[in-house]
């Protein structure tokens, strides 16, 4: 954002929304295969624009055997090409599309899933599936039960029971969307906390008890910064800080983004060896959980997009190389604005993406700083590509100041409607207005809702419970 960095954080004192998933399950006449009973591949429509289309497809083992191996056939009308793949091995051949596993989801066991999606240049849907040479849904007819049409369930959407992770397990990028583990667009919600070489205090077992299971967060945020007395000054703590960090939050079912704060220096390739070292040495050790996000820099500033896509194409092979199955997000121009607060926009990353998979790309916005063209910029680029907003707040860009509920709710309404996940700064007791509890707190271990909550507390711990 275009902010003074030191006064906020300098140191203490998609086409259309996503509604319910249409399926575009097809069945073919012709006859099965042994190896296919049991097999289904639903395909699900997931947002549209005018010229194009995202969509995944689950893949589900109804056998008591494993599937070693998987392939789905769409045929598409002529006039729509498949533009991008995510999570399967792609090729065509005239207007027939082979989609076959690829190393994390290429098996499956009994009664398991396999998701992957593309997206489609061309309005035209498909016309016919099959899995492994037979209909993707034995007995089904085209535009009879589970035929074109038809609505599906949608568990991403439905109240559910259980921890966030346990709902929505290993969480995936679908098109412009995040979607959990079998392919249903959802939106996760929580808090992003203040550094934690400052208020790491305030990051205990009772106040991550609240905000797992009184405040209904589904996601934290955990802040490292790199300078301002951060990570270059102690490696070996902050990083074992952050294990343990990740740890408790995945003990409450919390999905968990590793956040590389930097925030000054703006170039990400100050860091960049540092950033290697650090990710390497996280993605190595919690690789095996299905709840670890990484975020590959804060909020780059004062330099082009086109230097910060190769940090993260640096950055991101050393991640895939020991994690090669959760999201990473990229930070964005402009402390991650999109490119709005450095004279840019969205059009800038879409025009020259990173080049990797299951990736998203980061928006900040301050509430009562950024009004109607940071707002259309979210919305624009929600059509574009895949967007967490990592970062916001209520106040000014400054984290302090008054709030502006009422611009707030617009930006809650957008990010609702498009299901753009959040996470909001910050979980600590700072003096400034962000900071959702009053001074002291920490140090008193709480009580973490009521009085001890400023303005910006309340309302976003009634967001979350709502």
């Amino acid at each position: 954002m275009a902010k003074s960095p030191a006064a906020r954080k300098g140191g203490p004192p998609v086409a259309v929304a996503v509604t319910a998933a249409l399926a575009l399950l097809i069945a073919l006449l012709s006859p099965g295969v042994a190896q296919a009973a049991g097999l289904t591949a639903t395909v699900t429509k997931e947002s549209s624009w005018d010229n194009g289309y995202s969509a995944s497809v689950t893949v589900r083992n109804d056998t008591s055997s494993t599937v070693s191996q998987w392939e789905v056939v769409l045929t598409l009308p002529g006039g729509t090409t498949v533009a991008q793949v995510w999570n399967a091995q792609h090729t065509s051949s005239g207007n027939s599309h082979t989609f076959t596993g690829v190393s994390w989801n290429s098996t499956i066991p009994p009664g398991g899933t396999a998701s992957f999606g593309f997206i489609a240049s061309g309005s035209g849907e498909p016309t016919h599936c099959t899995i492994n040479g037979a209909p993707c849904d034995e007995g089904s007819e085209p535009g009879g039960p589970g035929g074109p049409g038809t609505p599906s369930p949608d568990p991403g959407t439905q109240p559910g029971t259980g921890t966030p992770v346990e709902r929505y397990g290993k969480v995936q990028v679908c098109g412009t969307q995040l979607c959990d583990e079998h392919g249903n667009p959802v939106q996760l919600r929580g808090m992003s906390t203040h550094g934690i070489q400052w208020f790491d205090h305030c990051l205990t077992d009772s106040s991550l008890d609240a905000l797992a299971y009184d405040w209904k967060a589904d996601i934290i945020r955990l802040s490292m910064y790199i300078q301002e007395d951060g990570y270059e000054t102690n490696p070996r703590g902050f990083t074992d800080r952050m294990h343990q960090l990740i740890d408790m939050a995945t003990a409450r079912g919390l999905y968990v983004i590793v956040d590389w704060h930097i925030l000054t220096p703006g170039d990400p390739h100050y860091n960049l060896d540092r950033a290697k070292t650090f990710f390497a040495e996280i993605a190595q050790r919690h690789a095996s959980k299905t709840n670890v996000l990484y975020e590959i820099a804060n909020e780059p500033n004062g330099v082009s997009w086109a230097s910060i896509k190769s940090y993260a194409e640096e950055v991101i092979p050393v991640i895939r190389q020991r994690d090669p199955d959760s999201v990473i997000i990229v930070g964005t121009r402009g402390w991650s604005s999109l490119g709005v607060s450095e004279g840019s926009g969205p059009a800038e990353i879409a025009a020259n993406p990173v080049n990797a998979s299951n990736i998203m790309y980061a928006f900040h916005f301050y509430a009562a700083s950024h009004r109607d063209n940071y707002l259309n910029a979210l919305r624009e680029a929600s059509e574009l590509f895949p967007v967490f907003v990592t970062e916001f707040g209520t106040e000014t860009y400054t984290g302090d100041g008054a709030n502006d509920f009422q611009m707030a709710d617009r930006y809650i309404d957008l990010m609702a409607e498009r299901k753009i996940g959040w996470t909001k700064w910050n979980y600590s007791d700072d003096f400034r207005s962000g900071a959702v509890f009053q001074p002291g707190t920490c140090a008193s271990g709480g009580p973490w809702s009521g009085s001890s909550l400023k303005a910006s507390g309340q309302w976003v711990r009634s967001k979350l419970q709502s």
